[in-house]
C-alpha cells in the first residue's frame, strides 16, 4: 500500500504529495502527522531550498476524513484539533518557499493548507471552499485568519457564512490563488515557478516570508489558540452531532440552534 503522504526530491526542490486519490484526499489523523513531520524536517534540511505541496487525482483536498468525529471526548477533540494545528504552523513557519498546485476541491482543512502555503497555482477546475457550516462547526486550520488577512473581514465573512463554492477564476479576482491555468498545465507550471524558486537566493526568499507573517495581524499562533478555546465549545454542539450524522447519511441537516 502507498503512503498517503509521499516526499520526492528533485536536486534542491521537495516534491510533497497528497496521496490518497479515491478520497479526494480527505485528511486522516495519520496524514496530518505525516504532513507536520514531512515540513518540519525540509525546514532543517539545508538540501531543500523549496517545496512543492501537490495532490493525486482530481481533488486537492477534500477537507478532513469526518468518518470518525464525534466519537472523542473533550481531550480527544482537543488533541485531533491540536495536531491539525501542528500541521498547518509546520507548513507555514517552513524557511523554505513553499508552492500549492490546486486542482479540483480544497475544502476545509484543506482550504487552510493551501492558504498556508505562501503562493496558491490553481487549475480552471479548482473549487475552494469553507464548508464547516454544512456539519455545524466554526472554521478550523486557521481558515479565518488566513481568510481575512488575504481578502477582507466581509468577503472572508460571507465565504464561511454561505459555505459556497467559489470557482478558480473567482479565487483569482479575489486574491485566494496566484495563477489560474488550464488543467492539463498545471502540474507543469507549478513545478517550473517551484524550481525557480528552489534555484533562487534561500536566505533573501526566508527573509522575505518572515516580512510578510510580521506584516499579519494577529500571529498566527495566538489566533489559533483561540480558535481552540471556541471550536473546542462547538464541537460538542447537538448541531454539531446533527452534522455528521446528515453528512454520513447524505441528508440535509436539520439544525435547531443548540
Amino acid at each position: 500500500m502507498a503512503s498517503e503522504i509521499s516526499v520526492e526530491r528533485r536536486g534542491d526542490l521537495a516534491v510533497v504529495t497528497l496521496n490518497r486519490p479515491d478520497k479526494l484526499n480527505a485528511l486522516t489523523l495519520e496524514m496530518r502527522v505525516e504532513l507536520m513531520e514531512s515540513f518540519r524536517q525540509m525546514h532543517a534540511d539545508p538540501g531543500v531550498r523549496a517545496v512543492l505541496l501537490q495532490a493525486r487525482g482530481r481533488a486537492f483536498c477534500a477537507g478532513a476524513d469526518i468518518s470518525t468525529m464525534g466519537e472523542d471526548d473533550v481531550w480527544g477533540d482537543r488533541a485531533r484539533l491540536y495536531r491539525a494545528h501542528q500541521m498547518i504552523l509546520a507548513i507555514y513557519n517552513c524557511e523554505k518557499p513553499v508552492v500549492a498546485a490546486v486542482r479540483g476541491p480544497a475544502v476545509g482543512i484543506g482550504l487552510s493548507i493551501a492558504l498556508a502555503c505562501d503562493v496558491v497555482i490553481a487549475s480552471q477546475t479548482a473549487k475552494l471552499g469553507q464548508v464547516f457550516r454544512k456539519i455545524g462547526l466554526a472554521p478550523d486550520g486557521g481558515a479565518a485568519f488566513f481568510l481575512q488577512n488575504l481578502i477582507g473581514r466581509q468577503r472572508a465573512t460571507d465565504l464561511a457564512f454561505s459555505a459556497r463554492m467559489v470557482p478558480a477564476e473567482e479565487a483569482l479576482n479575489l486574491g485566494l490563488v496566484s495563477q489560474v491555468h488550464p488543467d492539463e498545465a498545471l502540474d507543469a507550471a507549478a513545478l517550473a515557478y517551484a524550481e525557480d524558486l528552489a534555484a533562487g537566493p534561500t536566505f533573501a526568499l526566508a527573509g522575505t516570508k518572515r516580512l510578510m507573517r510580521a506584516a499579519m495581524q494577529p500571529a498566527l499562533e495566538s489566533f489559533l489558540d483561540t480558535e481552540a478555546v471556541i471550536q473546542g465549545q462547538i464541537i460538542k454542539s447537538a448541531d454539531h452531532g446533527e452534522g455528521i450524522d446528515a453528512f454520513l447519511n447524505k441528508r440535509k441537516p436539520v439544525f435547531r440552534g443548540v
